[in-house]
């Protein structure tokens, strides 16, 4: 295979912080690398230096000659006053380098040299750049080609610099976090054309989908160590597992070991002379191997939230529009006590203004949102994070809350809490200003959590956050004794969290899905013309059947059920049978004659248990029956 980029011994320092050292990998041609590491470990920084946007302190980056890269990086950047079509021949890339020469060399006199630029275009396909920009464009759902960047939303800007990096045709295509800001049906769409590419590729994602289907390499930088995995994502979770279980014990015997040699060093001071002096020596490495950190985060994040009634809050005919693009329209919804609810659509469909609505920070122009008394918001929004940056990072923390209620009498520390968060003591006392975009991230979410609320409202949680930080997340909204609402495109991540969807379709249709996005994504392909008839029929076409009537409030409605509350309904069927066989085997047992006196016991013990236990199901059965 041959090599299409090598990495030799590079170090990179940020003041008085070694972001990584000594760093060496190779990547070969067409191979489909992801690069995983936790947020402040410099991922981007890695491949700013990769791309020559920065320097590295020591070592060097050695590419094959001749062959082209390609560079997305985490946050575009261009001059807003550019219309898309020239911010595709803005950044300077080998292509648009030369059409800038032939256009030099045809307004000259003398036109010198014009016969091998016009060779070398036709090598590079140079004639046709502007048609192939369009091509990508519009398969990136971009038509308006001079529309200015300063009219385009944050995924439509990281469409355009996306297709002015795919344009390219690089021999090797280097991705920092591509789908950040890109709705699910762009992420699928980038998702297919790297996987059918045979361009080689190095990428940095938090979407764990994403690595899984197209990555068939993993480097892991830990520890100051990196580690390679030939196989996707999966794999590489099961080979993680199996070295950190060797490094440990590696440790542990390191450890006892020590416990020896330390004794030795205390006992024997005259012992050390020239020939004891090897023994010495090696203390110290085995000291060093001994009190290695296996930095492996298996914290399960709790606080406690508040109590929330039962009324949480009604959506009454909501109506909103911006000029000719309607978000909602006459939109009813009763939200119910423990609902975990996604939020999925293209870019601009209105599902960050659909939360800021329920949250009052904007108005519908029709309609209303009645809140229950007892909701207590926690809202993490995608532009909400706003921090001093002169501030240390235990300061900002100890302004919203110096101890946090986890319930039960029990209480964390501001600094104990931080740790939740993976924030050691010493960086702790770090400035905002010196971490990294997915560390000040955490310390926005660990900012909405600690405050106790009983109902979550999170628009894009995932952006910037590192794997690692994901998983601790899932676990605490899978554990969240109250109410929330997502916003995302992690698909991996609204599998886990949610258990049904609204789905906004534009258009000021929304339609709600019982399940998580991939069961939605199964079903879409099976039968894209309608939804299930068991609860997944669009709000804004079913309620005038199911629906108080408009205006003054009066007449009923018969409430629909949940997806948890069909769940239980379903295993309630199962469990009140088994109830009832089981009933009926003791009454004929203990008519039967035949038992001794301790089965008689037993069963007249257990007889009672049964009986409470079938009242008590079959009036759960009896109230969901006569929900829809």
């Amino acid at each position: 295979m041959n090599s299409y980029l090598q990495v030799q011994n590079l170090t990179r320092r940020v003041g008085d912080k070694t972001l990584f050292s000594d760093l060496c990998f190779s990547i070969g041609e067409g191979q489909k690398v992801g690069l995983i590491a936790k947020n402040g470990t410099g991922k981007s920084t890695l491949l700013n230096i990769l791309s020559g946007a920065d320097q590295a302190d020591e070592g060097q980056v050695v590419y094959r000659n001749g062959i082209r890269v390609g560079y997305l990086e985490q946050t575009p950047n261009y001059p807003l006053d550019l219309t898309v079509i020239e911010a595709c021949f803005w950044h300077g890339n080998e292509t648009t380098n030369l059409i800038r020469e032939y256009e030099t060399c045809m307004a000259s006199e003398s036109q010198e040299g014009l016969q091998s630029i016009l060779d070398r275009m036709e090598v590079l396909k140079a004639w046709d750049y502007e048609t192939r920009a369009k091509a990508i464009l519009s398969q990136l759902y971009i038509t308006e080609f001079d529309k200015p960047l300063s009219q385009l939303s944050g995924g439509q800007l990281k469409r355009v610099a996306l297709a002015n990096t795919l344009i390219m045709e690089p021999d090797l295509l280097i991705l920092d976090e591509p789908t950040n800001h890109l709705d699910l049906q762009m992420i699928e769409w980038l998702e297919n054309y790297l996987s059918r590419s045979s361009m080689t590729l190095l990428m940095v994602t938090h979407d764990r989908y994403f690595l899984d289907r197209i990555c068939s390499v993993i480097i892991e930088m830990d520890d100051e160590t990196v580690y390679t995995y030939h196989g996707n994502y999966a794999y590489y979770l099961e080979q993680r597992a199996q070295r950190l279980e060797v490094a440990r014990a590696e440790v542990a015997r390191a450890t006892n070991l020590y416990r020896t040699e330390l004794e030795w060093m205390r006992r024997m001071p005259q012992a050390r002379g020239h020939k004891a002096r090897y023994r010495e020596e090696a203390f110290y490495d085995l000291e060093k191997r001994a009190h290695r950190h296996l930095e492996e985060q298996q914290v399960k994040l709790e606080t406690k939230s508040t109590y929330i009634g039962s009324k949480i809050f009604e959506a009454e005919y909501v109506s909103k529009s911006f000029g000719d693009r309607i978000i909602l329209k006459d939109f009813y919804y009763n939200f119910s006590r423990y609902e975990k609810l996604g939020i999925i659509g293209a870019n601009g469909t209105g599902k960050s203004t659909f939360v800021k609505m329920l949250l009052g920070l904007v108005k519908p122009d029709s309609g209303r949102f009645v809140v229950g008394e007892t909701v207590r918001f926690g809202y993490y929004s995608q532009d909400g994070m706003q921090f001093d940056e002169q501030m240390k990072v235990i300061d900002a923390v100890r302004k919203t809350a110096e101890y946090i209620d986890l319930g039960g009498g029990r209480r964390l520390s501001a600094m104990q809490f931080l740790q939740h968060f993976m924030f050691s003591p010493l960086q702790q006392q770090n400035y905002i200003y010196k971490l990294s975009g997915g560390e000040k991230r955490r310390l926005y979410l660990c900012t909405v959590l600690m405050q106790s609320p009983n109902f979550l409202v999170l628009d894009e949680p995932t952006n910037d956050l590192d794997i690692n930080s994901l998983q601790i997340l899932e676990q605490y909204l899978q554990d969240f004794h109250g109410c929330v609402i997502i916003v995302s495109h992690d698909r991996y991540f609204m599998d886990k969290v949610v258990d049904h969807l609204f789905v906004f379709k534009g258009n000021g249709e929304v339609k709600d899905f019982p399940g998580n996005y991939t069961q939605f994504r199964e079903w879409e392909k099976t039968a894209p013309s309608q939804l299930p008839a068991d609860g997944g029929a669009s709000k804004t076409d079913s309620h005038k059947k199911t629906l108080p009537p408009k205006g003054n409030g009066e007449g009923t409605r018969k409430p629909k059920m949940t997806f948890r509350e069909k769940q239980e309904f379903q295993a309630l069927e199962k469990e009140i049978e088994a109830l009832e066989q089981e009933k009926a085997a003791i009454e004929a047992a203990l008519s039967s004659g035949t038992l001794s006196t301790q089965e008689i016991i037993d069963m007249s013990i257990r007889l009672p248990v049964v009986n409470e236990q079938l009242d008590e199901k079959s009036m759960r059965w009896l109230e969901l029956s006569e929900i829809e």
